[in-house]
């Protein structure tokens, strides 16, 4: 049933702004990513993730399984790709958002690797995370 005096557009116009505040938050949320994996830069990345995330994938063939600690941890442990003088080539390949849960696909090269990720993203408290990370290394 529709109220009188409001256009038939208005919940469809709705829609469309929350699903541009949505993505304008996760678009942030990844170059937030983007930037802490290449400035390593862990306060930042670590901010990306949900607590409990798991990390999981095949790095040139050999399986890869983190919790999100160890996986920060790895990345203050090694000398950041900015600090090796390479160029930030990283990009968002695609993001599909339904209400609360979203996946991205990224390509992720650095250090001589060629990484595409699939983020899975969840709304929480408000706020955009990555829940979980899997990845793979293509040559």
């Amino acid at each position: 049933m529709w109220l009188v005096g409001i256009p038939w557009a208005t919940p469809f116009k709705m829609m469309i702004v929350m699903f541009k505040e949505n993505r304008e938050a996760i678009e942030q949320l990844i170059a937030d990513y983007f930037e802490g994996i290449f400035k390593g830069d862990v306060d930042k990345l670590e901010k990306c993730f949900h607590e409990n995330a798991y990390l999981y994938g095949d790095i040139k063939g050999v399986d890869y399984l983190k919790s999100k600690s160890a996986y920060i941890d790895g990345v203050k442990n090694r000398q950041s790709p900015k600090a090796l003088g390479e160029e930030c080539k990283m990009g968002i390949i695609g993001i599909d958002i339904l209400g609360k849960a979203a996946m991205a696909k990224l390509h992720v090269p650095f250090s001589g690797y060629n990484y595409y990720d699939y983020l899975s993203l969840a709304k929480i408290a408000g706020e955009w995370k990555i829940v979980n990370k899997v990845f793979t290394h293509v040559d």
